[in-house]
């Protein structure tokens, strides 16, 4: 920040001063949201591309999987009942896993934490300087 006061500056050097230096931790601020929001999103779509990617094949190998399921459980049972179990089995474990996915991706952990944190610390700062 500045240098110690001088008993010797006039106020409106004094205001002046603030103005400058709050301007400045304004742009750093917002300078410090740019860049971890940049972060944030690379990791954002470098995750997902991966998922994309696993995704396909997982879906290519669990169809294989349970055309093969489906096959040796009609060996006791009829067809049409062996593909109903194995489809509200498959449902309710698709369910699960994307209730899951879709908990991992709250609002919360998306935003600018050091951000807000310094923001809440620099307001804290300025009402204790203007006491």
């Amino acid at each position: 920040m500045s240098e110690s006061v001088q008993p010797d500056k006039s106020i409106a050097e004094l205001l002046g001063e603030l103005t400058e230096e709050t301007s400045l931790l304004f742009r750093h601020e917002v300078a410090l949201a740019r860049a971890e929001m940049t972060q944030t999103l690379s990791r954002l779509g470098s995750g997902a591309a991966t998922l994309v990617v696993g995704g396909i094949l997982l879906v290519l190998s669990l169809q294989a999987l349970l055309a093969a399921a489906i096959i040796a459980l009609a060996q006791t049972l009829g067809w049409w009942q062996s593909a109903l179990i194995l489809g509200v089995a498959v449902l309710l474990i698709g369910t699960a896993i994307l209730m899951r996915g879709l908990a991992s991706l709250r609002a919360e952990q998306l935003a600018p934490r050091r951000t807000l944190a310094s923001l809440r610390g620099n307001t804290q700062w300025a009402k204790e300087q203007l006491r």
